[in-house]
């Protein structure tokens, strides 16, 4: 019983905290030398895809829940996303994450690897 405790209690704040830790390196990436000419490479490749995947997946869920979330993920060298991960776990959140599972960012900035990127969405009424 002492073993499934601990687990469980590793696994809970560990996955949040591990998250946050996530958005700070991505925050940190961005506000990096060369975090800013990145965002932009990638906001070119990926801006009308973000918000035509945002727009599907808010028609697609039923009496869509518009809180907040962010999104975090890391991209390897060839661009390729890995660890994706939503918070909180709202089903617009989880179809966002779907979305990211399949697109390929320009090849991030050497260090750090990998390069770790935060998207917050939200929607202004």
């Amino acid at each position: 019983m002492s073993i499934l405790l601990a687990l469980a209690l590793q696994l809970s704040p560990a996955t949040s905290a591990d998250f946050h830790a996530r958005v700070t390196q991505a925050k940190m990436a961005e506000g990096a030398a060369t975090g800013p000419a990145y965002q932009k490479q990638m906001w070119d490749r990926i801006g009308n895809l973000t918000t035509d995947a945002y727009k599907a997946c808010l028609a697609g869920v039923q009496a869509s829940d518009k809180t907040p979330f962010t999104l975090v993920a890391n991209v390897g060298a060839d661009g390729r996303l890995t660890g994706i991960a939503v918070q909180p776990e709202i089903a617009v959140a989880k179809c966002m994450a779907s979305h990211f599972t399949g697109l390929t960012l320009p090849a991030p900035p050497a260090q750090p690897a990998p390069y770790p990127i935060e998207i917050d969405f939200s929607i202004k009424s």
